[in-house]
Protein backbone atom coordinates (compact mmCIF):
# COMPACT_ATOMS: atom_id res chain seq x y z
CA UNK A 1 0.00 0.00 0.00
CA UNK A 2 2.89 2.30 0.77
CA UNK A 3 4.19 1.55 -2.68
CA UNK A 4 0.84 2.58 -4.18
CA UNK A 5 0.84 5.81 -2.20
CA UNK A 6 4.37 6.67 -3.30
CA UNK A 7 3.53 5.77 -6.89
CA UNK A 8 0.42 7.96 -6.76
CA UNK A 9 2.35 10.88 -5.29
CA UNK A 10 5.01 10.49 -7.98
CA UNK A 11 2.33 10.40 -10.68
CA UNK A 12 0.67 13.50 -9.23
CA UNK A 13 4.00 15.36 -9.13
CA UNK A 14 4.71 14.40 -12.74
CA UNK A 15 1.19 15.43 -13.73
CA UNK A 16 1.59 18.85 -12.10
CA UNK A 17 4.90 19.48 -13.87
CA UNK A 18 3.32 18.47 -17.18
CA UNK A 19 0.38 20.77 -16.47
CA UNK A 20 2.75 23.68 -15.76
CA UNK A 21 4.57 23.09 -19.02
CA UNK A 22 1.29 22.85 -20.96
CA UNK A 23 -0.19 25.94 -19.36
CA UNK A 24 2.88 28.06 -20.05
CA UNK A 25 3.11 26.74 -23.61
CA UNK A 26 -0.60 27.08 -24.25
CA UNK A 27 -0.63 30.67 -22.93
CA UNK A 28 0.65 31.98 -26.24
CA UNK A 29 -1.62 29.63 -28.13
CA UNK A 30 -4.59 30.91 -26.15
CA UNK A 31 -3.75 34.54 -26.98
CA UNK A 32 -2.89 33.92 -30.64
CA UNK A 33 -6.46 34.34 -32.00
CA UNK A 34 -6.87 37.60 -30.08
CA UNK A 35 -3.55 38.93 -31.33
CA UNK A 36 -4.43 38.00 -34.91
CA UNK A 37 -7.82 39.71 -34.64
CA UNK A 38 -6.34 42.91 -33.19
CA UNK A 39 -3.66 43.06 -35.88
CA UNK A 40 -5.55 41.84 -38.94
CA UNK A 41 -8.97 43.47 -38.50
CA UNK A 42 -7.82 47.10 -39.04
CA UNK A 43 -5.82 46.02 -42.08
CA UNK A 44 -8.81 44.10 -43.45
CA UNK A 45 -11.13 47.06 -42.78
CA UNK A 46 -8.79 49.44 -44.60
CA UNK A 47 -8.45 47.10 -47.56
CA UNK A 48 -12.20 46.54 -47.84
CA UNK A 49 -12.91 50.27 -47.64
CA UNK A 50 -10.24 51.25 -50.16
CA UNK A 51 -10.69 48.53 -52.74
CA UNK A 52 -14.36 47.54 -52.39
CA UNK A 53 -16.61 50.10 -50.69
CA UNK A 54 -15.26 53.34 -52.15
CA UNK A 55 -15.16 52.05 -55.76
CA UNK A 56 -18.71 50.71 -55.37
CA UNK A 57 -19.95 54.04 -54.01
CA UNK A 58 -18.23 55.95 -56.80
CA UNK A 59 -19.73 53.60 -59.36
CA UNK A 60 -23.25 53.93 -57.93
CA UNK A 61 -22.99 57.73 -57.76
CA UNK A 62 -21.68 57.91 -61.31
CA UNK A 63 -18.32 59.35 -60.27
CA UNK A 64 -15.11 58.23 -61.85
CA UNK A 65 -12.42 56.90 -59.49
CA UNK A 66 -9.88 59.43 -58.25
CA UNK A 67 -6.96 57.78 -60.04
CA UNK A 68 -8.79 57.70 -63.37
CA UNK A 69 -9.99 61.26 -62.79
CA UNK A 70 -6.44 62.46 -62.20
CA UNK A 71 -5.17 60.69 -65.32
CA UNK A 72 -7.97 61.87 -67.60
CA UNK A 73 -7.95 65.47 -66.37
CA UNK A 74 -4.30 65.72 -65.40
CA UNK A 75 -3.29 67.77 -68.41
CA UNK A 76 -6.12 70.24 -67.87
CA UNK A 77 -5.17 70.91 -64.23
CA UNK A 78 -1.53 71.63 -65.04
CA UNK A 79 -2.09 74.86 -66.92
CA UNK A 80 -1.61 78.29 -65.43
CA UNK A 81 -4.29 79.58 -63.08
CA UNK A 82 -6.60 82.05 -64.73
CA UNK A 83 -8.93 84.45 -62.96
CA UNK A 84 -12.16 85.91 -64.32
CA UNK A 85 -13.84 88.77 -62.45
CA UNK A 86 -17.59 89.25 -62.02
CA UNK A 87 -18.22 92.66 -60.54
CA UNK A 88 -21.24 94.14 -58.83
CA UNK A 89 -23.87 91.42 -58.64
CA UNK A 90 -26.75 93.18 -56.84
CA UNK A 91 -29.73 91.18 -55.53
CA UNK A 92 -32.53 91.63 -53.02
CA UNK A 93 -32.07 89.64 -49.82
CA UNK A 94 -34.84 87.05 -49.56
CA UNK A 95 -37.52 87.75 -46.96
CA UNK A 96 -36.87 91.49 -46.68
CA UNK A 97 -39.52 92.60 -49.19
CA UNK A 98 -36.92 94.53 -51.19
CA UNK A 99 -35.69 96.64 -48.29
CA UNK A 100 -32.25 94.97 -48.01
CA UNK A 101 -29.70 94.34 -50.75
CA UNK A 102 -26.71 92.08 -51.21
CA UNK A 103 -23.81 93.31 -53.32
CA UNK A 104 -21.27 90.68 -54.36
CA UNK A 105 -18.20 90.81 -56.59
CA UNK A 106 -16.33 87.60 -57.19
CA UNK A 107 -13.33 86.13 -58.93
CA UNK A 108 -13.58 82.65 -60.45
CA UNK A 109 -10.34 80.69 -60.79
CA UNK A 110 -9.57 77.72 -63.03
CA UNK A 111 -6.72 75.97 -64.86
CA UNK A 112 -8.56 74.65 -67.91
CA UNK A 113 -6.98 75.87 -71.19
CA UNK A 114 -10.33 77.28 -72.38
CA UNK A 115 -11.36 78.66 -68.97
CA UNK A 116 -11.34 82.38 -69.75
CA UNK A 117 -13.03 81.94 -73.15
CA UNK A 118 -15.78 79.70 -71.77
CA UNK A 119 -16.39 82.04 -68.82
CA UNK A 120 -16.75 85.05 -71.15
CA UNK A 121 -18.88 83.10 -73.61
CA UNK A 122 -21.29 82.04 -70.83
CA UNK A 123 -21.16 85.29 -68.85
CA UNK A 124 -24.91 86.06 -69.03
CA UNK A 125 -25.89 82.56 -67.88
CA UNK A 126 -23.26 82.61 -65.10
CA UNK A 127 -24.47 86.00 -63.84
CA UNK A 128 -28.07 84.79 -63.92
CA UNK A 129 -27.22 81.63 -61.98
CA UNK A 130 -25.17 83.59 -59.45
CA UNK A 131 -27.95 86.13 -58.92
CA UNK A 132 -30.49 83.32 -58.60
CA UNK A 133 -28.46 81.59 -55.88
CA UNK A 134 -27.73 84.82 -54.01
CA UNK A 135 -31.37 85.96 -54.16
CA UNK A 136 -32.51 82.81 -52.30
CA UNK A 137 -30.43 83.69 -49.23
CA UNK A 138 -32.22 85.25 -46.27
CA UNK A 139 -30.62 87.67 -43.86
CA UNK A 140 -30.34 84.85 -41.30
CA UNK A 141 -28.62 82.63 -43.89
CA UNK A 142 -26.09 85.34 -44.69
CA UNK A 143 -25.29 86.05 -41.04
CA UNK A 144 -24.56 82.42 -40.12
CA UNK A 145 -20.93 81.44 -39.54
CA UNK A 146 -19.62 79.84 -42.71
CA UNK A 147 -22.25 81.48 -44.92
CA UNK A 148 -19.62 82.72 -47.35
CA UNK A 149 -18.17 79.21 -47.73
CA UNK A 150 -21.65 77.84 -48.42
CA UNK A 151 -22.23 80.53 -51.05
CA UNK A 152 -18.84 79.74 -52.64
CA UNK A 153 -19.63 76.03 -52.82
CA UNK A 154 -23.06 76.62 -54.36
CA UNK A 155 -21.62 79.04 -56.91
CA UNK A 156 -18.80 76.66 -57.91
CA UNK A 157 -21.28 73.82 -58.44
CA UNK A 158 -23.68 76.03 -60.40
CA UNK A 159 -20.92 77.54 -62.57
CA UNK A 160 -19.54 74.10 -63.39
CA UNK A 161 -23.04 72.95 -64.36
CA UNK A 162 -23.41 75.89 -66.74
CA UNK A 163 -19.93 75.34 -68.21
CA UNK A 164 -20.59 71.61 -68.67
CA UNK A 165 -17.51 70.38 -66.79
CA UNK A 166 -15.50 71.09 -63.65
CA UNK A 167 -13.62 74.17 -64.83
CA UNK A 168 -14.08 76.45 -61.83
CA UNK A 169 -11.77 75.38 -59.01
CA UNK A 170 -12.18 78.31 -56.63
CA UNK A 171 -14.33 81.36 -56.17
CA UNK A 172 -13.11 84.31 -54.18
CA UNK A 173 -15.69 86.78 -52.91
CA UNK A 174 -13.94 90.10 -53.33
CA UNK A 175 -16.97 92.15 -52.23
CA UNK A 176 -19.77 90.90 -49.97
CA UNK A 177 -21.93 93.67 -48.58
CA UNK A 178 -25.43 93.63 -47.14
CA UNK A 179 -27.33 96.89 -46.94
Amino acid sequence: MAENTEAMQGAEAAGQEGARETSSGSGFKAWLPLILVVVLMPALAWAMTTFVLIPQLQKSLGLEPAAAHAESHGSKKEGPRETVQMNKLLVNVAGTMGSRYLLVSLAAVGRHPEFRARMQENDPQLRDVACGILATKTLADLEKPGARNLVRTELINAFNNVLGEAMVEEIYLTEFAIQ
